[in-house]
């Protein structure tokens, strides 16, 4: 531990108090969050961490101490080098499940086709066996928005995992443009904002107050 420019015992509690402000604005936020994607979670999430790693790092400086926690980062996350005012965005969005009950899955596409209808062919993808789980998922996702089947994921007999949402700045394409590769230009350092669900989030809230 140096004894150049130390923080003092005031600044060390400064830091301490505003992670405990920052804390109570997130819950507050998760409490209030009108959605999986609340930009007032997100935000009050960054707050969060920028206060837990002051408070680390002023409390290293001064006591050569860290705290029992460590926030994800965004280390490894490519620098932003796309234009300032993009002509056009592209919005990714990945949600994960787990067919917890294949069965219900498969009522629910029976009930909504009785024949279990193959969805229609993709030019290089193996067409599904009728009756099959992936023929039954074909119809689920076929009939109801993405949306909707995240908010109702459990009726559906699907478990829902992590997801992640981002947006990132593109250049205006002709329509059909990337259709055959729709993914391929995901570029990190296009990237403008992203907001990720994930239960190791909740867990890392609940180790921060386990009371609530």
């Amino acid at each position: 531990m140096s004894d150049a420019a130390q923080p003092t015992v005031a600044e060390v509690r400064a830091a301490a108090e505003a992670v405990k402000e920052a804390l109570d604005r997130h819950l507050e936020a998760v409490e209030r969050r009108s959605g999986e994607n609340d930009p007032a979670v997100f935000a009050a999430y960054e707050a969060l961490a920028a206060a837990a790693d002051a408070y680390d790092e002023t409390l290293y400086d001064a006591y050569d101490e860290v705290t029992p926690f460590e926030v994800p980062g965004d280390e490894s996350a490519a620098a932003y080098l796309g234009p300032d005012e993009p002509e056009a965005i592209s919005v990714l969005i990945r949600r994960d499940y787990v067919v917890a009950d294949p069965e219900r899955l498969r009522a629910q596409a029976v009930r909504l086709d009785g024949g279990l209808a193959v969805p229609p062919p993709v030019p290089g993808a193996a067409r599904p066996a009728a009756g099959s789980l992936n023929a039954a998922i074909g119809v689920l996702f076929g009939e109801y928005e993405p949306d909707e089947i995240a908010s109702r994921c459990e009726e559906f007999g699907l478990e829902e995992g992590d997801s992640t949402l981002w947006v990132s700045a593109a250049e205006p394409a002709e329509p059909g443009e990337w259709l055959p590769e729709p993914f391929d230009d995901a570029d990190p350092q296009l990237l403008i904002c992203r907001f990720d669900v994930s239960e190791v989030y909740d867990d890392e809230l609940e180790a921060l107050d386990p009371e609530h």
